[in-house]
């Protein structure tokens, strides 16, 4: 009779992972150390800057989005291994830390992606790489210096307004009409990084205090319509109806009262209770409602198919969150 004698021998048949499901271990990981959900606040950030300059999505505003995508990714992967000895006390469940992926893997991705990110950026043209240069210094920057200074969050505020300038570069090929949208984003980036800073401990209620009074005012501004004014040999470039209003403001209004939403009910959770949970989900509130303020931006800017086009992505980025949940990947 055939059996298995390991049991008789006294010896145990080592573990096996299936391929499969090692595989998807792997993927998991790469996963929640890009932390792949908060991918779709990126796209917005160029389109926006091309509707602030008054031109149409083009190709370049396609490499520009590329660009932006690669980036951010890098700052992603840069952030994990720099923080790797305070993820190991903090949060030992991260992907570094866990072991499950390298530090040298993920200071290679962060290099990689940095070279495809500048070298889509040099597609675009030499305006879209000037942009894109800074921006990716500043990534760095932030990342392996600046992050646990005062300086933060001025650091990823001026890396989100650069990075909606990039969309402006690329586009137009010039970045000055887009530097209101770009301020407007940067402030709301700097407002969710100074309350990412309590992520972990909690403790302070000033700083979503400060976050809910910069909803208010952004919300206003991004509700007021502005026109776009095109040098004379860019206007043929414009797209059609950008100068008016009416249908236009009427959109940006919806939209800001909707970033306003996603925005001010966790920062004022937060401001009553500010534990680590609470302050965690103000962050995560703070990052989803950059769709909605990139798409407001872009209506008042005349750019209604634009918006629509970019608050399209908050309903897409909501249901690969929820899925992305299921494996434990979180958007902060």
């Amino acid at each position: 009779m055939r059996g298995d004698t390991s049991g008789a021998r006294g010896t145990a048949r080592p573990a096996t992972t299936h391929p499969r499901k090692a595989t998807a271990g792997r993927a998991t990981a790469w996963a929640e150390l890009l932390r792949l959900p908060a991918l779709f606040t990126v796209p917005g950030d160029a389109l926006a800057g091309a509707a602030a300059a008054g031109v149409r999505p083009g190709p370049r505003t396609l490499l520009a989005v590329g660009s932006s995508l690669c980036l951010y990714e890098a700052g992603m992967a840069l952030n994990d291994w720099a923080d790797r000895a305070e993820d190991a006390v903090e949060r030992p469940h991260r992907p570094l830390p866990s072991g499950r992926v390298r530090p040298a893997a993920a200071l290679t991705a962060a290099g990689v992606l940095t070279g495809a990110g500048l070298a889509l950026a040099a597609g675009a043209g030499r305006p879209a790489l000037a942009v894109a240069a800074p921006l990716a210094a500043t990534v760095w920057a932030y990342d392996l210096g600046l992050k646990h200074t005062p300086a933060g969050p001025a650091a990823m505020a001026a890396a989100r307004g650069l990075d909606l300038l990039l969309g402006a570069a690329a586009t137009s090929g010039g970045t000055r009409a887009a530097l209101p949208s770009a301020a407007l984003l940067g402030t709301h980036t700097l407002a969710v990084t100074a309350v990412s800073r309590r992520e972990t401990t909690g403790g302070s209620a000033l700083a979503p205090l400060a976050a809910l009074a910069t909803t208010g005012a952004l919300t206003r501004l991004a509700a007021t319509h502005r026109r776009t004014r095109l040098p004379a040999g860019r206007r043929a470039a414009a797209a059609p109806g950008l100068p008016g209003s009416g249908p236009a403001g009427v959109l940006a209004t919806a939209l800001a009262a909707a970033y306003a939403a996603t925005a001010a009910r966790p920062y004022f959770h937060a401001t009553l209770n500010p534990s680590p949970p609470l302050t965690q989900r103000a962050v995560g509130g703070g990052i989803r409602a950059t769709i909605p303020l990139q798409a407001a931006l872009a209506a008042r800017s005349g750019a209604s198919a634009t918006s629509l086009l970019i608050a399209a992505l908050a309903p897409a980025g909501r249901m690969f969150a929820r899925r992305a949940a299921m494996r434990k990947v979180s958007i902060t």
